[in-house]
């Protein structure tokens, strides 16, 4: 496919091979360029993509793993096939720029890619046989054989700050098709058209590896009631969702009250703390507040993994600390937001920061329009811990310093924090002794821990956890990110005394 030829969005659904309409439409609001028309997703919609899932599984499940990386590969090829397309359409919608959208299209061919090998390894399968012992006394052992085995269609809501990484091709499809399970994705209506690109790419695949019409199907962006129809039907077996912790709950409640309850990986919200330790504000306080102003606002201070907060002592190490941060700050000029509502809800954030008389403000600006401009507030522990409203993400480029006593305080203070997907410690060697006393309380806070460095950018590769206790997720045993994410499309099967005729090829 030519990339240098527009692209030009149709509004459709694709379920099970075809493109198809409604009779309702929606229109897309671009950051800049063009608006289009989108079919609006119904229940039907969804009854349709999850009838056919259905319908494949009986295929899909039962292909070989060199099938299915082949088909992953041939995703990813297809996706690059589009690549200058999803740019175009991609940074119109979203208002990222240009090097941001091809640096996450690369990560999202690089997952495809990634699981392609990660299921040819085979060790995903967890294969394990005790063999029968029949003269055992008292009683003989039977022949158990055990692998991990597909569970069935899987629901993938798309993500609105990632339009790829998180989205239809994103990490939970590519984990989930990895895994043998089709996938119904419900796109996201602030970037329905380059949902709709990666959908055709997707469907180019199904085509060239001769794979069942129904494994994947893309429902865009409706009511509600297409949302928790998707989370309800009776032949989903799991959901992977990335947004909002009020949204996420309410679709995890959803899931909860089933007559058939069903897992549902949600990756709701983090302020993802960052304690700077004494000794290492003495020594680069400084350094340490410019940086992390870096990291605060990259993307808009979009991510999920944006630092949120940073806990640093009283005196003149950590006053330092926060004057290198606001003058960093400062310089960072008025960003585009991803949606109108996104832009919203961060200055509704700054207003509940200001309205709070424990709060101070350092660095104070009014956001116009669709863009936002950065915000920082100091508190201190006391206050912290006592008003849990501050302990909110806002979506967005605002940080918020607490100020403690020593370290016996940031510790207390550790211990109040709320799930998290990241907690960060800024150390030096003369810090060791207070880190050893954090790292216990903030493992139990956080699924990734961090030294040195800021949590904006999340490697993909075998040994990440992205994920933790509520509200950062809402299963604390899984991650959305790396090669473990295919264990939650997963489950146990022991197969006793079964002919190797008739048992699973990954067991044969």
């Amino acid at each position: 496919m030519d990339g240098a030829t527009p692209f030009t969005p149709h509004g459709k659904h694709l379920i099970a091979g075809e493109w198809v309409a409604g009779e309702a439409t929606f229109t897309s609001e671009p950051a800049h360029g063009d608006a289009h028309d989108y079919s609006v997703g119904t229940p039907a919609h969804v009854e349709a993509a999850v009838t056919a899932a259905e319908e494949a599984f009986w295929t899909y499940g039962y292909t070989t793993r060199e099938e299915r990386a082949k088909f992953l590969n041939t995703i990813a090829d297809e996706i690059e096939a589009r690549g200058e397309q999803i740019t175009a359409i991609g940074t119109s919608e979203t208002g990222l720029p240009e090097v941001r959208l091809n640096g996450e299209r690369g990560r999202t061919t690089g997952q495809l890619r990634m699981f392609a090998d990660h299921i040819l390894k085979g060790d995903y399968l967890d294969r394990r046989h005790d063999e029968a012992l029949p003269d055992r006394q008292p009683l003989p052992r039977p022949d158990i054989k055990m692998v991990q085995r597909p569970i069935g269609p899987v629901a993938v809501f798309g993500a609105s700050n990632f339009p790829l990484a998180f989205s239809t091709a994103g990490g939970d499809t590519a984990a989930a098709l990895a895994a043998g399970c089709p996938v119904v994705v419900k796109g996201h209506s602030a970037h329905p058209g380059t949902g709709e690109i990666v959908a055709d790419a997707i469907k180019a695949a199904v085509e060239k590896c001769g794979m069942p019409k129904g494994v994947f199907s893309l429902v865009q962006g409706g009511t509600r009631e297409t949302g928790q129809t998707l989370v309800q039907h009776p032949l989903i077996k799991a959901v992977g969702f990335t947004g909002s912790l009020g949204g996420g709950r309410a679709l995890f409640d959803l899931c909860a009250q089933r007559d058939e309850p069903i897992p549902f990986f949600g990756e709701l919200g983090s302020v993802n703390p960052m304690f700077v330790l004494p000794e290492a504000a003495k020594a680069r306080g400084e350094e340490i507040g410019k940086g992390w102003a870096g990291s605060l606002t990259m993307g808009a201070g979009q991510f999920c993994t944006n630092p949120g907060i940073a806990v640093v002592e009283r005196g003149d190490a950590g006053d330092a600390f926060v004057a290198a941060a606001a003058e960093a700050l400062k310089g960072v000029d008025a960003q585009t937001m991803l949606t109108d509502g996104i832009a919203d809800a961060y200055k509704s954030g700054k207003d509940r920061f200001d309205g709070r008389n424990a709060v101070k403000p350092v660095l104070a600006t009014e956001s116009e329009g669709r863009t936002a401009s950065p915000n920082l507030y100091e508190t201190d522990a006391d206050a912290y811990l006592q008003d849990h409203a501050l302990g909110e993400e806002v979506f967005g480029p605002l940080g918020l310093v607490v100020r403690v006593s020593g370290p016996e305080e940031m510790t207390t203070l550790a211990k109040g924090f709320e799930g998290q997907l990241t907690a960060t410690i800024h150390m030096d060697d003369g810090d060791t002794a207070v880190a050893k006393g954090l790292v216990p309380v903030l493992e139990r806070k956080a699924g990734r821990l961090l030294v040195n460095g800021f949590p904006t950018g999340v490697e993909v590769c075998d040994a990440m956890v992205h994920g933790g206790p509520y509200p950062a997720s809402t299963n604390f045993g899984a991650t959305s990110v790396g090669t473990l994410s295919i264990r939650r499309f997963l489950r146990p099967v022991a197969y006793q005394n079964m002919p190797d005729a008739i048992l699973p090829g990954d067991l044969a």
